[in-house]
């Protein structure tokens, strides 16, 4: 069994190339996977690896950056290790919004529990925003949520400026890192009403039964899980192997529908020539699986 942890932290760095080096070493040591995005403005990561291991990395990520506690982090199991291997990677932001926060901007008292949040957002009034991704959204989201249909986060707040300043705005996201940016932007802009979703949907369903939820669908994951559902178990969803979207077993129904090939939302963009080489690589798995053995781009999907 393996432990995939999640977690983010806003806080000032130094010596990012120098920290970038320690910590992947240290992951190639403990054979932890994943990525961990360091920035002057703080953490963001998903890593998986044995639970004692990956206990041993968070201390280490705590100790090289000399904090105490993430702002937010979530855990989850899977049975198969998730991810191909490390990276660690520097980039301007942890979160692309070309807005660039502290800690102290943080609006703590804007952070909703999850049964909190379900009494928020049974109220009519309130504009609930999916500030995530619209394939995100389509795998999953809550009733009566409103996903932007922004592809690439820095286009967010344009979005954000036509928002009635008045009316109480809930967010929410995967982990709950890309509400935090969108709640200080918001609260720049002369917002007050304005909660997130404390931990994101991944703490959400994880302490809410579905007998009290208010979730439909699954919630995507950036790893070789593809989904998840209540209790953070193992969803429904696959790849496609063609567009390196999500996939549904509904959507394996369709004749554009070939596995290891194309699904019904590349099926027509892909030429001959890609289907014959992806046929090619789908028969060399084939072939690896039938003889016991792992084949280079065999993903460990379920």
């Amino acid at each position: 069994m393996f432990k995939v942890f999640g977690f983010y932290k806003f806080i000032k760095i130094k010596s990012s190339k120098k920290n970038k080096d320690s910590l992947q070493k240290f992951l190639i040591s403990k054979n932890i996977r994943g990525t961990i995005i360091i920035a002057k403005e703080g953490l963001n990561g998903t890593i998986s690896g044995r639970m004692k291991d990956i206990d041993i990395t968070s201390k280490k990520i705590k100790s090289l950056f000399s904090f105490k506690q993430f702002d937010n982090s979530n855990v989850s199991r899977s049975k198969f290790q998730p991810f191909h291997k490390p990276k660690v990677k520097i980039k301007k932001e942890i979160i692309p919004m070309n807005l660039t926060i502290n800690s102290k901007d943080r609006n703590l008292q804007t952070h909703l529990e999850p049964k909190d949040w379900n009494k928020l957002i049974k109220n009519k009034d309130t504009h609930i925003i999916d500030t995530r991704k619209p394939f995100e959204y389509k795998i999953g989201t809550f009733k009566k949520s409103v996903n932007p249909n922004v592809t690439n986060f820095r286009d967010f707040p344009k979005y954000l400026n036509k928002l009635k300043k008045n009316k109480p705005v809930a967010m929410f996201c995967t982990g709950g890192i890309r509400c935090e940016k969108t709640s200080v932007y918001l609260k720049k802009k002369g917002f007050r009403n304005i909660f997130q979703l404390n931990g994101g949907i991944l703490n959400y369903l994880k302490k809410i039964k579905k007998t009290e939820s208010l979730w439909k669908g699954e919630c995507f994951v950036f790893d070789n899980r593809i989904s998840l559902k209540h209790g953070l178990k193992l969803g429904s969803h696959s790849m496609c192997s063609g567009c390196r979207m999500p996939i549904s077993p509904k959507d394996k129904k369709s004749k554009k529908f070939e596995e290891g090939v194309s699904c019904a939302n590349c099926h027509d963009n892909l030429t001959e020539t890609q289907k014959s080489r992806f046929r090619m690589r789908q028969s060399q798995i084939y072939k690896a699986k039938q003889s016991g053995k792992k084949y280079i781009f065999q993903k460990e999907f379920k």
